[in-house]
């Protein structure tokens, strides 16, 4: 894993990002990205747009989703609305969720070039919540039930951990815990189902606080 700590990670991240998608797009004419919701994904993207992105090559599709209506601020895909790109938004309206997770699911690429995620204060990254069996599907997209208030559908730790290249950002104090848990292998963090080969890590001096000099 390469860990980059810096007093702007969001920026550092999008200068990382944008060169992957260019070298997908130089090498395999477009770019498979995967994105996570949550706190730090609206500073990344902001970043990102500063920068020359291909984007009528690149698909963006989502790592999770929270349950709600078209248009409810609570969406993960609101945060996409400025995001050029093709999107392929999770289907949480549906009346059965479990069969549009299968239906998402099979329309997923055989293998991400990117894949972003974030770390929650209990260990979570993308909707896998602690002792949640989602971490051992052999499916690759599944409707979990309800998480911190909301019924979710998340990508699983098969399609995340074969992609080429993951994502992490992960910004102040409150992470800083987990975050040294991560790094020293706590196998009850559902983040520590993440693939380390291949993973990017980048943090903010707050969340890397206890880490080792």
């Amino acid at each position: 894993m390469d860990i980059r700590v810096s007093d702007d990670p969001s920026a550092a991240a999008a200068v990382w990002m944008a060169r992957r998608v260019r070298d997908s797009v130089r090498r395999r004419g477009e770019a498979l990205i995967a994105v996570s919701g949550g706190s730090t994904a609206p500073p990344l993207f902001t970043a990102l747009l500063q920068h020359d992105v291909p984007w009528d090559r690149v698909t963006i599709w989502q790592v999770d989703e929270r349950v709600a209506p078209e248009g409810d601020p609570e969406r993960n895909s609101i945060q996409l609305t400025a995001v050029p790109g093709r999107l392929r938004l999770m289907p949480v309206t549906a009346k059965d969720l479990r069969a549009a997770a299968r239906r998402y699911g099979a329309g997923l690429p055989q293998r991400f070039d990117l894949v972003h995620l974030g770390l929650g204060d209990d260990g979570h990254t993308a909707s896998w919540p602690p002792g949640h069996p989602v971490v051992d599907s052999d499916r690759p997209c599944e409707a979990i039930g309800e998480f911190n208030g909301f019924e979710r559908m998340t990508l699983t730790p098969r399609v995340v951990n074969a992609a080429r290249s993951r994502l992490m950002l992960t910004l102040g104090a409150s992470k800083a815990e987990m975050v040294e848990r991560w790094m020293l292998r706590d196998p009850s963090l559902p983040v520590d189902r993440v693939r380390r080969s291949g993973t990017i890590a980048f943090l903010d001096p707050d969340a890397a606080a206890r880490l080792p000099t």
